[in-house]
């Protein structure tokens, strides 16, 4: 198993040694002396922490965005697997089909009948779910 000295996963967490010591001393993160004596912790209990830590900042109301072609509409059909998802929308006359990931869909509540609306940008489709 992959062993991480102090310093590399305070790297990897974005956050000082001080506070991985921190989360060792308080029993958050496993830790272990290697073969030269140095405090190292397991990759996998690391990549558990950075997970849990992981909280960006939420992104409130959105006044503008560069995207200019907006339809709303209503889901007509969604088709999802383990990872992706095929979410299809009847936009008025238009019939839009997004690729996006399973846990988005989860996310948004996207299922047939959820009024969504489609934003297109290039060859790209983003969905949104109206307040």
């Amino acid at each position: 198993m992959t062993q991480l000295r102090i310093s590399d996963a305070a790297l990897l967490l974005g956050v000082s040694d001080d506070t991985v010591r921190r989360m060792v001393d308080a029993g958050r993160l496993p830790s272990h002396k290697d073969d030269a004596g140095r405090l190292v912790v397991e990759g996998a209990e690391l990549a558990a922490v950075a997970r849990e830590v992981a909280r960006p900042a939420p992104v409130g109301v959105v006044a503008d965005e560069s995207a200019r072609n907006r339809m709303r509409g209503i889901v007509t059909r969604v088709v999802k697997d383990t990872v992706m998802a095929q979410v299809e929308l009847q936009c008025g006359p238009f019939r839009v089909v997004s690729l996006m990931s399973r846990e988005a869909v989860d996310d948004l509540g996207l299922e047939v009948g959820t009024v969504a609306v489609a934003t297109i940008k290039s060859t790209n489709v983003i969905v949104g779910v109206p307040q």
